[in-house]
């Protein structure tokens, strides 16, 4: 028997559309409070940094996606909460980032993944100066958003040096943080996170549970990945012990799928059976009678059209009515009164059955229906009619048993050959980027090793990772490992206080003058940013120049240099 206590059901959180807040007094004086956006891979977080209490939350959270319906209007577009159901629309997913909506008087500030593409910050950029109007834009690098919080809260007035591991809903990276600034070129990145883990999830249930394929939906493999996976300490140890059947019973989960049917356990008799094949019998013959009265009145419909034709030709309108034959589709008279006969044929017929029906179905004299025995073929000779037929435990056949797989899913972080990946794992890349630095340094590293990221906030994670750290440090050496307060939050938080104790002239805003001045990829660096590293286009020499021109004026395929037509112009630079 299954035990009561571990037995959940899914949740199945269906989102609502947000509220439109209105801006508060706090946010606008003396001065407009940033706007604060941590631009997640999983789920978006959106407030304001105005150092209120109140106001000290994340207003807007909502997940990473944008779909439209097919056929819908461009205004039509769904982004986040306005999705009821992501299931259905999974595949249709846009970027949120779709048209201009106005014009913002606020600074903001928005996270971005490590070393980001420049060509991705310049598409922000040019979205938020030319379509916003933002005064000012800073960014930050979310994961050190998340550790610079916590190195304030610890009382620390910046960070200082550290190795910061983070894992979100794509990928996972390995960050060395050193004398406050991040050093990039060691930085490393693990093509993991929680979505390869939720999609391994859903493949290794739909293989148990064949039957319930389609009930295995990402969504709820995603609510099994927060709420019921676990790291363990030793993986084999760990997995040997699930072998006991005792510790196998005391700690699967059972979840149990929506089904339809009756309640498990209970049993139904003869007469009930009957009363179901009874209810069945009567829907039956209601959706026959409304299909019947349906298709009387079409009958009825176009019979009086073609009745009205006929009487064009009895009124001699023969112009009249030669013009309606051939919008029917007909070549004569003769076939209109064909038609015309077999739809009243036709018609009569239903208005026959349909009096039949009635009389068959009349109540009689006590007001009961006469109700035909279903039962009285199956009946045999010696067998009472109220015989209990017990029905099988409906619930338990729908209820997955999450044994193993409440650890084998988050040890692909560690081991990503699980599901045939060629990567490395996340503790020997970070064994791989504490071996770019001398032994001093690596010291340094290890003593601030920090955890953060809504894909590592797995129960027994902080003592895994201080267990495999310890076995590839050398012996008798110092390390620390931390968590962040609230791995999914922390860098919303972070960038809020970055914000509140930097002043717009402060290092790290860039403004519109900065934006016009140097391109949208432009970056101005601060203690949680990424480096700048500006694009360099080598201008071609004056030999290169010749080499073209004359590469160009003998070559028979361009058209032809004295050519008096603009079309055929050659410039070159």
């Amino acid at each position: 028997m299954s035990n009561p206590r571990n037995v959940y059901t899914f949740e199945d959180y269906k989102c609502f559309p947000d509220p439109v807040f209105t801006v508060e007094r706090e946010c606008l004086e003396p001065c407009p409070a940033p706007i604060v956006v941590d631009n997640g891979s999983f789920q978006c977080r959106a407030g304001w940094a105005s150092g209120v209490s109140q106001l000290d939350q994340p207003r807007l959270v909502f997940r990473s996606v944008a779909a439209r319906s097919r056929g819908a209007a461009r205004n039509d577009a769904h982004v986040g909460n306005d999705i009821p159901n992501l299931e259905p629309l999974r595949w249709t997913f846009k970027s949120a980032f779709d048209r201009n909506l106005g014009h913002v008087d606020h600074p903001v500030v928005i996270s971005e993944p490590p070393c980001n593409p420049l060509h991705c910050r310049q598409m922000m950029s040019e979205l938020l100066f030319e379509c916003y109007g933002v005064p000012r834009v800073a960014y930050g690098v979310d994961s050190l958003f998340s550790f610079y919080y916590n190195s304030v809260s610890d009382g620390a007035d910046l960070p200082s040096t550290g190795l910061v591991v983070s894992s979100g809903y794509h990928c996972s990276h390995v960050l060395p943080f050193i004398n406050g600034r991040l050093d990039a070129l060691n930085c490393k990145r693990v093509n993991l996170g929680g979505g390869q883990a939720t999609a391994y999830l859903q493949r290794l249930l739909q293989l148990k549970y064949p039957a319930n394929q389609t009930a295995i939906t990402l969504s709820r493999m995603e609510e099994l990945l927060h709420q019921h996976s676990y790291v363990a300490l030793d993986y084999q140890h760990e997995l040997d012990k699930w072998r006991s059947p005792n510790f196998y019973e005391r700690e699967v989960h059972r979840v149990q799928l929506p089904f339809s049917g009756r309640a498990a356990g209970v049993c139904v008799s003869v007469e009930e059976r009957n009363e179901r094949k009874a209810q069945q019998l009567r829907r039956l013959q209601e959706i026959n009678s409304r299909r019947r009265e349906e298709k009387l009145q079409e009958d009825q419909k176009r019979l009086e059209t073609l009745l009205s034709v006929q009487e064009l030709l009895e009124d001699g309108s023969l112009e009249l009515f030669h013009r309606s034959l051939v919008e029917l589709n007909m070549d004569s008279a003769e076939e209109l009164q064909s038609y015309i006969h077999k739809l009243s044929m036709s018609v009569e017929q239903h208005r026959l059955m349909k009096a039949e029906t009635a009389e068959v179905e009349q109540p009689t004299e006590d007001g009961s229906e006469i109700v035909p025995d279903l039962n009285q073929d199956n009946d045999e000779p010696g067998k009472t009619t109220s015989a209990i037929q017990p029905l099988f435990n409906k619930a338990e056949y729908h209820q997955l048993f999450l044994g193993t797989e409440r650890l084998r899913v988050p040890e692909i972080l560690f081991q990503p050959s699980l599901i045939g990946e060629e990567q490395m794992g996340l503790m020997e890349t970070m064994q791989f980027v504490l071996e770019q630095y001398p032994p001093e340094q690596q010291e340094a590293l290890t003593k601030n090793v920090f955890l953060t990221g809504g894909n590592l906030q797995y129960p027994g994670l902080k003592e895994r990772v201080q267990r495999d750290l310890l076995t590839i440090r050398p012996f008798q050496s110092h390390f620390k490992v931390s968590l962040a307060q609230r791995p999914a939050l922390d860098a919303w938080y972070g960038a809020c206080e970055w914000a509140l104790t930097n002043s717009a002239e402060a290092q790290g805003w860039i403004s519109r003058h900065d934006y016009e001045e140097n391109g949208g990829e432009y970056l101005k660096e601060h203690c949680a940013s990424n480096i700048f590293i500006p694009m360099k286009l080598n201008k071609p020499s004056s030999a290169t120049k010749q080499t073209l021109m004359g590469k160009c004026l003998t070559d028979t395929s361009l058209p032809d240099a004295t050519s008096n037509d603009k079309d055929n112009d050659i410039s070159l630079s």
